[in-house]
C-alpha cells in the first residue's frame, strides 16, 4: 500500500441469502428449502488516498452502501480483503485464507473508521452531548470531563452549540444527523464513511447537514459518501464512483463523470437523475 493510502478494497464479494424466504417455504410446504442467494457484490477494487473526498453513485441495489458496511465490517465478505491505514478489518490471514478476528480486535481497528448512518442511530436516552461524549467514554476509556472538552467543540462545529442538553425528541432530523456527525468526528478518525446521509430527512433540512459535511470536506477530512444528492457529489467529491449491479463501471473527476461518462450504465443513471439529456 502506498504511504498515503487509508482504505484499500481488494477482489471484494459479498452474497446474501434470504433466511426469511427460506424458512417460510419450508413451514410452508413441507419441502426443502431453496436457498436464494444475491451476489451484491463481485469483486469490487477500491483505493481512498488521504485527504480524498469520493462520493459512491448508483442506483438502488447496486451494492453502494453494501460496500460501505463492508468496509467498517458492519457486513461479513466471502472473498477479498480490505485495508484501513494498512490493517485487515475484521479478518486475519490464515494458509493463504480468512478467519474472523476476535470481536475486540475489529472494535479497536473500528475506532480508525467514522461511520455516519441513515437513521442517525441516537441513544434516545441521551441528550445530543451524552452521545457525543458516550462512544469516548466507552470504547477511548476518557473520564467525564476529557469527554466533555472534546465533545462540545464537536457539537459547536456542527452548529449545535445551543442544542447540546436536548434529548432527540427534541431534535429535528437535521440536527440529529449533525449530532451523529459530531459523534463520529469526536473519535478523531482517519476516515469518515456517510451512507446516504440525508435519505432520511425532509427536503427543507438536508442543506443544513451537506453544509456541515462541504465544512468537513474542506478541512481535509477523508471521507467516502454514499449518496444520491448529484449536485452535492458535483461539487464536494474529488473523484465519482459509479455502482451498477455490484460492481464499479465507472470513476474519475466530477469534471469528467458528469459531462462525459463513458459508461452507458453512468449515462443512464445521470439522465435520470436530470444531469444529462435523456
Amino acid at each position: 500500500m502506498a504511504d498515503d493510502t487509508i482504505i484499500e478494497v481488494r477482489d471484494v464479494h459479498k452474497t446474501f441469502v434470504s433466511e426469511t424466504k427460506r424458512t417460510l417455504w419450508s413451514r410452508l410446504t413441507g419441502r426443502p428449502h431453496v436457498e436464494k442467494r444475491v451476489e451484491v457484490l463481485k469483486g469490487v477494487d477500491l483505493v481512498v488516498h488521504r485527504g480524498e473526498t469520493i462520493a459512491i453513485l448508483g442506483s438502488s441495489g447496486s451494492g453502494k452502501s453494501t460496500l460501505l458496511r463492508c468496509i467498517n465490517k458492519l457486513e461479513t465478505i466471502e472473498a477479498g480483503r480490505i485495508y484501513v491505514n494498512g490493517h485487515l478489518i475484521g479478518y486475519e490471514e490464515r494458509d493463504g485464507g480468512l478467519i474472523a478476528e476476535k470481536a475486540s480486535i475489529t472494535a479497536q481497528k473500528r475506532t480508525d473508521i467514522g461511520f455516519v448512518f441513515q437513521h442517525f442511530n441516537l441513544f434516545l436516552n441521551k441528550t445530543a452531548l451524552g452521545n457525543v461524549m458516550a462512544p469516548l467514554r466507552d470504547v477511548k476509556k476518557l473520564s467525564a470531563s476529557e469527554a466533555r472538552n472534546i465533545a462540545v467543540p464537536n457539537l459547536e462545529m456542527v452548529g449545535l452549540g445551543d442544542k447540546m442538553e436536548n434529548y432527540p425528541s427534541k431534535l429535528s432530523g437535521g440536527q440529529k444527523q449533525r449530532v451523529a456527525i459530531a459523534r463520529a468526528l469526536a473519535m478523531e478518525p482517519s476516515v469518515m464513511l456517510f451512507d446516504e446521509p440525508t435519505s432520511a430527512l425532509d427536503p427543507e433540512l438536508v442543506g443544513e447537514v451537506l453544509s456541515v459535511i462541504k465544512k468537513i470536506a474542506q478541512q481535509g477530512t477523508t471521507m467516502v459518501i454514499v449518496t444520491h444528492e448529484m449536485q452535492f457529489a458535483r461539487e464536494i467529491a474529488d473523484r465519482i464512483v459509479v455502482m451498477d449491479q455490484g460492481i464499479i463501471v465507472e470513476e474519475g473527476p466530477p469534471s469528467q463523470i458528469f459531462t462525459a461518462p463513458q459508461h452507458p450504465k453512468t449515462r443512464a443513471l445521470l439522465s435520470r437523475s436530470g444531469i444529462l439529456p435523456a
